[in-house]
């Protein structure tokens, strides 16, 4: 198991970190790879419905990037972090087909 750097305020340190494999880069897995789950989510919403994709494994940068998309194709507002996508409102099938014509695997549940 490698040890995670947190955080650290040396930058010569986190530099040496990275040289020497320590710190992960994360990269963005090709969307063929990945296997994404779609459904509706009411818990802790007040009885609203969200729209649920999960699975993603992408860069912050990268599932920004996908959620602002998804969000503008659905009309809606959302968020994104921790490997999924959150859009408001019961969009199922509109952001399964998006995500299926960029080449994922996805299922509903």
């Amino acid at each position: 198991m490698k040890a995670q750097l947190v955080w650290t305020s040396d930058p010569e340190a986190a530099k040496r970190l990275r040289e020497e494999g320590v710190v992960d880069v994360q990269a963005d897995l090709e969307p063929a790879k990945q296997s994404i789950r779609v459904g509706i989510d009411r818990k802790r919403r007040a009885g609203k419905s969200v729209t649920v994709a999960s699975g993603f494994q992408l860069t912050a940068a990268s599932m920004g990037e996908l959620a602002a998309g998804l969000k503008k194709r659905c009309g809606a507002g959302g968020t994104a972090g921790d490997g999924e996508i959150e859009i408001q409102g019961d969009h199922v099938a509109r952001v399964v087909a998006e995500l299926e014509r960029l080449g994922y695997r996805v299922r509903k549940s």
